[in-house]
């Protein structure tokens, strides 16, 4: 699997990742923010293929520095990301 770098990164108020699978796999993204709160379910469930865009829409939460989570099958990576209204 592959997932892109959050862009933009810094962002207002969405930012999209492109995810790209080898075949079927679950996939969860998660946003939390600096103390480790989860702000945001952005995305979970199945995907397939190449070339799946998951946004976030952050219009939602205050500006500031966030962590999004995620996950593929087992495995975990995150990015930190910055929120500018």
């Amino acid at each position: 699997y592959r997932i892109s770098s959050a862009y933009p990164n810094p962002f207002n108020p969405s930012t999209s990742f492109n995810i790209d699978l080898d075949n079927e796999s679950f996939v969860s993204i998660k946003a939390y923010n600096i103390i480790g709160q989860l702000v945001a379910e952005v995305f979970s469930g199945n995907l397939n293929g190449v070339g799946n865009q998951i946004t976030w829409d952050a219009s939602s939460v205050s500006s500031g520095i966030y962590f999004v989570k995620v996950q593929v099958n087992n495995h975990l990576e995150s990015q930190k990301v910055l929120l500018v209204k």
